[in-house]
């Protein structure tokens, strides 16, 4: 019967500092964007955002337009009916019928100025709307032109990182599968309320290397046995180990107090001999 070998803290730290590891290392290339892939996305919906507005306002003209060929068809129809209520009145047995076909010629008279009325105030309306067309096109042409510049400016500098970050990519993937399912949830939350994205982190100098907050000396020693997950008290961010300070290179010790005339002495008889 085959064994289940459980991973002990020491490994289930390991593997958690080195997903962060890999993590912080992906974050790093895309501080080198920069802000760049936001700039893309803004002017690429600002683009949208005004062809949206463009294309409305040519359907506004168009609909205009529409209105006004309607005005000129009731114009030519109301002016051949002039023509044949004027036929009319050349057989008009009395005075009557005569006044009531003038009748008719008047209001047809008025139905052709009204439809001259409406068409010079949509003639208006299209030369309002088409100055807006102009100011939204001439927009349009310069966000495009930055959206140009920016996606340049981004090609270059993902080609340049493309590479580490495929590899970043590929080596985090394999490093997911090697972190207990819990503990990653709780990574990848603290990670995401980590203003710098650092989820696990060591000890450095006494102190917490995500928040800085002092880390007392017991505690520390805690965290070096691995026998148990530690958490920040400040922060809340998993403490993987404790860095081990480089230890400074000693000074020569100079002798003092009468040492120190002694050593004085033998040094100036040397000299005389």
């Amino acid at each position: 019967m085959a064994t289940v070998t459980e991973t002990t803290i020491a490994q289930k730290l390991e593997a958690l500092l080195k997903l962060q590891t890999i993590d912080s290392a992906l974050d790093n290339i895309k501080k080198v964007r920069g802000d760049l892939p936001e700039e893309v996305r803004d002017l690429e919906d600002e683009i949208a955002g005004l062809e949206t507005r463009l294309t409305k306002f040519q359907s506004e003209i168009a609909s205009f337009e529409e209105q006004i060929a309607n005005y000129k068809v009731s114009k030519k129809d109301s002016e051949k009916l002039i023509v044949k209520y004027k036929e009319q009145q050349m057989n008009v047995r009395n005075n009557r019928e005569f006044e009531a076909i003038s009748k008719e010629v008047e209001l047809q008279g008025l139905e052709m100025e009204i439809a001259d009325k409406r068409i010079k105030e949509i003639d208006f309306k299209i030369l309002n709307k088409n100055d807006e067309v102009a100011g939204v096109e001439s927009n349009l042409f310069e966000r495009k032109k930055d959206l140009e510049i920016k996606q340049k400016e981004l090609e270059v500098i993902i080609g340049e990182s493309e590479e580490d970050e495929q590899k970043g990519l590929k080596d985090r993937e394999k490093a997911v599968k090697t972190v207990d399912a819990r503990l990653l949830k709780s990574y990848e939350k603290l990670r995401e309320n980590a203003i710098n994205g650092l989820a696990v982190v060591l000890v450095k100098r006494g102190a917490c290397g995500g928040c800085f907050s002092s880390v007392p000396p017991q505690r520390q020693t805690d965290i070096k046995d691995k026998k148990k997950l530690i958490v920040c008290e400040h922060c809340g961010r998993i403490l993987a180990g404790v860095e081990d300070p480089i230890p400074a290179p000693e000074k020569e010790k100079k002798p003092r107090g009468k040492a120190a005339t002694a050593a004085a002495a033998a040094a100036a008889a040397a000299t005389a001999e």
